[in-house]
């Protein structure tokens, strides 16, 4: 017999459906709630409500797990390419040889941009947030796409699509930068791979290719797979929710964007480099803020410390500090920041305070860390985190739509006035 939860509501029981997943998540299936009591659940920020089924990633806060497809975070960060994992993430198993060699093609074919393209680039001003960039280019494609446009579109016209967003999405972020330096923008070269030719465009000069070093490839592959998908989070419940309408995948991924520009959402490694430059100003004294930090009525937090879904340990964490002493001593960068970092780190992991809380470095501690010594200004944090987020946006956005779901349409308690008579204005 089928597990049901009761629900009392005065004399009446009601029976609801349990639904439970493949990793033994349970859930009380409500979708009928209203018609058979009249009632809805009230939910604020939905921390407790699912709002889909999905095969993509599953997230196990408690025990520290992440798994892409069934497979482990761990394993696809030492064996895999960060295109190897967004094909994995979008068509739903690791490609062949071949199969990621036709990927790569594909890509490399549509990366791009057509040159009227440039024009919205001359028409942002000198100052624009790249993130408000970010979310304007990535709707504008419609607008050379006109096959996305299609409410009911094939599956080559779909697959064209995430193609076309795929490949175009390193030269419009590395644009981004070239445009805020005022520099001429690089265009991308098939013979490199996906995140060399991203590094070279972002990098390089007009006049000559830089030489990418294997160490910062790796650790760029790295950041990016683990930021690949993260289960539902505001900004891929965003994606589909938007994609739920019927919108086009690039107004659908727009919207994510915009939804991770949020400081609350995607800016969390941009404020520990924040955090981290106010404590150099300040003198560098770490012993300084981290009692700061300890004293309950002082308001600093740590940034980049804890999390608020994985309880124990982020599995990501373990995965890119390694990369990170790794860039550090490749580069030998002398910078008093991160040196301010390190120490924080090492009392973060000795400190019976920090230990007893699980106040442990996640991974937008060690990404703001990796990311400015690989030279990149700290206002671009959040873009390159949706160059990662993006095979897991498409991946939720094609998902939805092959599932046929509804449009996503929440309820509300309403809690306002009650019906009241208008008054003329000379009367008021």
């Amino acid at each position: 017999m089928s597990e049901t939860a009761s629900l009392n509501l005065g004399d009446k029981t009601y029976e609801l459906p349990v639904t439970t997943g493949s990793e033994n998540e349970k859930a009380i299936d409500i979708s009928k709630l209203r018609d058979q009591t009249g009632y809805i659940t009230l939910d604020s920020g939905f921390k407790n409500t699912g709002c889909t089924k999905s095969a993509i990633t599953f997230l196990d806060g408690e025990q520290g797990i992440l798994k892409y497809r069934g497979y482990p975070i761990e394993q696809l960060a030492e064996k895999a390419s960060f295109l190897e994992v967004a094909y994995l993430l979008i068509y739903g198993e690791l490609p062949t040889q071949s199969e990621l060699d036709n990927f790569q093609a594909q890509l490399s074919q549509h990366a791009l941009l057509h040159e009227d393209y440039k024009k919205f680039y001359d028409g942002f001003p000198p100052k624009a947030h790249p993130m408000g960039q970010l979310v304007s280019l990535v709707s504008s494609l419609s607008a050379f796409s006109p096959e996305s446009l299609n409410p009911n579109p094939s599956k080559d016209d779909i697959n064209l699509t995430i193609i076309k967003l795929l490949a175009k999405m390193p030269t419009i972020v590395s644009w981004i930068y070239k445009g805020s330096l005022g520099e001429p923008f690089i265009y991308p070269q098939n013979k490199l791979d996906y995140v060399s030719n991203f590094m070279n465009m972002t990098f390089g000069q007009v006049t000559h290719e830089i030489e990418i070093d294997p160490v910062v490839v790796d650790a760029m592959n790295k950041l990016l797979i683990l930021h690949a998908d993260h289960e539902q989070n505001c900004s891929t419940s965003t994606v589909r929710i938007v994609g739920s309408s019927e919108a086009n995948l690039y107004a659908s991924i727009s919207a994510g964007v915009s939804a991770l520009w949020g400081p609350l959402h995607g800016g969390a490694n941009q404020a520990v480099i924040e955090m981290l430059e106010r404590i150099k100003e300040d003198g560098g004294d770490t012993d300084k803020w981290i009692a700061k930090a300890k004293d309950k009525n002082d308001s600093f937090r740590l940034m980049g410390f804890g999390h608020r879904v994985y309880k124990n340990f982020d599995p990501r964490a373990k995965i890119i500090k390694k990369a990170c002493d790794d860039i550090l001593a490749k580069l030998g960068i002398n910078d008093p920041v991160l040196e301010i970092a390190k120490k924080l780190e090492a009392a973060a992991l000795s400190d019976p305070y920090f230990v007893e809380r699980k106040l442990y470095p996640n991974v937008d501690f060690y990404s703001g860390i990796i990311y400015r010594a690989l030279g990149f200004p700290t206002d671009l944090f959040t873009v390159l985190f949706a160059l990662g987020r993006l095979p897991g946006w498409i991946a939720q956005w094609k998902e939805l739509r092959e599932n046929k779901e509804p449009i996503g349409r929440p309820r509300q308690i309403y809690v306002g006035e009650t019906e009241r008579d208008v008054v003329e204005i000379a009367k008021r």
